[in-house]
């Protein structure tokens, strides 16, 4: 699975953008594709999951403001990220594993977990 993410940019605090990430095929019934993000300096961190059958979780950080969401009729994973802040800034990475990757924190938290990754996008807020 080929995955390729878009939609980064720079938005100021408070705002919103939306990304995108496309995987080229999705080959098991079964999966979990999750989002990533890192900041300058700082180790790779989880955002969120979505499994195959559309359970999504979300790391503390950034519950009640990001959405995870995904399109299976065209392969397309989205990130919806409001009320933005400046701790937001950093790439963000899409990735693949699966379905039991997603079963709890433990697993999916962990990069290690996914063997299929995006080149990344990037998001800069500001003040």
């Amino acid at each position: 699975v080929q995955l390729k993410e878009s939609g980064g940019g720079s938005a100021q605090a408070g705002g919103s953008l939306r990304l995108s990430c496309q995987a080229s095929e999705l080959m098991y019934e079964s999966y979990c594709l999750g989002w990533f993000r890192q900041a300058p300096g700082k180790e790779r961190e989880a955002v969120g999951t979505i499994e195959s059958f559309g359970t999504v979780r979300y790391a503390d950080s950034v519950t009640g403001r990001f959405t995870i969401s995904q399109d299976k009729t065209n392969n397309t994973l989205y990130l919806q990220m409001n009320s933005l802040k400046l701790e937001d800034s950093g790439t963000y990475y899409c990735a693949y594993s699966i379905r039991r990757m997603c079963s709890d924190y433990e697993r999916w938290a962990k990069s290690a977990n996914f063997g299929n990754w995006g080149q990344g996008t990037q998001v800069t807020v500001s003040s």
